[in-house]
């Protein structure tokens, strides 16, 4: 999720679902130790339950790292061995280092030493030809012996060659059953799927075979879907936000951006899908891509993004749009 899990977006997700644990873009120890660190590390404290993902294969940068993010306080550590790029091979870190699994296990040996923070792993189910479930398991069970409890399994393979990292997230089949059956082979472990999983039903259908699972590009295009996470995973009793209330509890947090010197499309961009597949989709999207752009944008574009939607359906949603709402935020649409 390069350049798409960044903290604006986040803040946002977390004002749908307050118990979903959030991953940050995977950021390699040189981009930390070598780059701005406080770009890459800053995230607000409504952001917790947190992990930081890191790209790495050398002990001792992952170390300083592993340090920082427990100083910066983040609730977990996860090392990236998914990747399939080929900048990311290059640097040795990502997909690749599924070949090297004592690698992994004398990374994560040393992380876990060096801080208290879980350090859990995430991985695909094998690399070109090395995709077999005996493969599989002895990867596992090296880096498990290294002290990791915490596996996240894309159950795709990935082909470092001959693929872009695009078709790695689409043309390699979907192999749940490899995922399953390494959950049966080391009950011991918590181990997380990742792949495919577009909606929450289908997550509940995973969660017979496995303890947890991942999404990832769908929540992004789709992010109301989290809107129920909460009380179908974690038992909340709270009241599910409306996308309008989701969208006013955003705007400060933009204000404070903004007057910050954060340009309005960098927080935008991200809240495009949260009103699909209702009346007014295409308006909220449209308006807020032509004129976030533009120098000086503001919170008004939001507002008048939100007042399309309103506007595009007489009925219920009508009714939902703020009534503060004044009759310049309406115009626009």
């Amino acid at each position: 999720m390069l350049d798409w899990t960044d903290r604006h977006e986040r803040y946002f997700l977390r004002l749908i679902s307050a118990q979903a644990v959030f991953y940050t873009e995977m950021v390699t120890t040189g981009a930390l130790i070598h780059g701005d660190r406080q770009r890459f590390l800053d995230f607000d404290q409504t952001e917790h339950p947190l992990a930081l993902q890191l790209g790495g294969s050398n002990p001792a940068e992952l170390v300083q790292c592993v340090r920082m993010a427990e100083d910066y306080g983040y609730d977990e550590v996860n090392l990236n061995v998914g990747c399939p790029s080929d900048r990311v091979q290059s640097g040795m870190f990502g997909a690749c280092l599924m070949a090297e699994p004592q690698r992994v296990a004398d990374c994560v040996a040393e992380m876990q030493a060096a801080s208290n923070l879980p350090v859990t792993v995430k991985h695909r189910i094998g690399i070109d030809e090395n995709d077999s479930i005996e493969e599989l398991f002895r990867f596992v069970e090296t880096v498990a012996e290294a002290g990791c409890k915490t596996f996240i399994v894309h159950a795709r393979k990935a082909w470092l060659k001959g693929l872009s990292p695009k078709e790695n997230r689409d043309v390699p089949p979907l192999r749940y059953d490899a995922v399953y059956q390494l959950k049966q082979a080391m009950p011991q472990l918590e181990i997380i799927i990742n792949g495919g999983i577009n909606t929450l039903q289908d997550a509940q259908l995973q969660l017979q075979h496995v303890d947890g699972v991942m999404m990832g590009r769908e929540i992004y295009h789709n992010p109301y879907i989290l809107a129920q996470v909460d009380q179908q995973f974690y038992h909340s009793s709270q009241e599910i936000p409306s996308r309008f209330e989701i969208i006013e509890a955003f705007l400060p947090y933009v204000e404070t951006q903004l007057e910050q010197g954060t340009r309005l499309h960098a927080m935008s961009r991200h809240i495009l899908g949260l009103f699909n597949g209702l009346p007014g989709a295409k308006k909220w999207r449209r308006h807020i891509s032509e004129n976030a752009t533009r120098e000086g944008a503001g919170v008004e574009v939001l507002q008048q993004a939100l007042a399309c939607v309103a506007e595009a359906d007489t009925g219920q949603r009508q009714s939902d749009a703020p009534a503060s709402m004044s009759a310049a935020d309406r115009s626009g649409c």
